[in-house]
């Protein structure tokens, strides 16, 4: 099946995109890498009056060191932040998950901004931004707000973002002393949807667990450390609503996040 027919606008500037957004609203599409968008137009899940090219928005491809957080523009690569040669040491969750997201071929084009819009509740990169807790700017003719990402996704594919609005930056906190940095997931082959992803920040006495694959959103979750985690974790596999599907049972998501969480959290 292909799209349904559109129109199409290569945007120069971010004041273009908002404008366009503003008139179009729910009639109009954001494209950048295109990893995700193009498959829902082939199968006519989305069918938009206009599509808004942002490749050529400059001021939105970029990476920044704040004093708090590490800063990614609309425009900018998977494989651009994955290649940063100071990641590991500034976003180390980063470092970790981004190999697991697809193949190098859809990191070259996918956007690490697009990502997130779409908010599929089996993505890497949704999961680090809910378990480190950071935020997500959005922009229209209306001006900026920004929204924490556990606020920002509400459901499959779902977010908080209005028909008006850009994604143009998200916000990954940076590194804290004395935590450590874990992530594992498991999928039917390398580079698919995952079946479980976890995703950890472990201080001393307590740590913040993310889970992905499960709930229809990426959730966090403050657990304790020592005898305390395996009635902790059992806890968290219940609460998820975990559901059947094609690629696993429930009962065998709710076991994963029990081992896997026990092994990621104890070093194991």
């Amino acid at each position: 099946m292909k799209p349904a027919a559109f129109d199409y606008v290569r945007a120069d500037n971010r004041r273009q995109v908002v404008e366009l957004l503003a008139e179009y609203g729910q009639e109009a599409r954001i494209i950048a890498g295109g990893q995700s968008l193009m498959a829902v137009l082939n199968m006519r899940l989305a069918q938009p009056k206009l599509l808004i090219d942002i490749n050529h928005v400059a001021d939105l491809a970029y990476i920044e060191l704040r004093k708090d957080c590490l800063a990614v523009g609309a425009g900018v690569r998977q494989a651009q932040l994955l290649a940063r040669s100071t990641l590991m040491d500034e976003v180390p969750l980063l470092a970790l998950a981004m190999p697991w997201i697809g193949h190098f071929q859809t990191r070259n084009r996918g956007t690490v901004c697009g990502s997130v819009a779409h908010a599929d509740p089996s993505a890497e990169l949704p999961l680090c931004l809910v378990t480190l807790g950071g935020e997500i700017v959005l922009e229209s003719k209306k001006g900026k707000r920004i929204v924490k990402a556990a606020d920002f996704f509400q459901g499959i594919l779902t977010t908080d973002k209005r028909a008006d609005e850009l994604v143009v930056e998200v916000r990954f906190p940076l590194k804290r002393e004395g935590i450590t940095y874990r992530f594992r997931e498991i999928a039917m082959r390398h580079g698919d949807f995952a079946i479980v992803s976890l995703a950890a920040a472990i201080g001393a006495d307590q740590v913040e667990l993310g889970i992905g694959g499960v709930a229809d959103r990426p959730q966090r979750r403050s657990l304790p450390r020592g005898a305390a985690l395996p009635d902790a974790l059992n806890q968290t596999a219940w609460s998820l609503d975990a559901q059947d599907d094609v690629h696993a049972s429930a009962a065998y998501r709710r076991q994963l996040i029990r081992e896997l969480g026990h092994q990621l959290i104890e070093g194991v």
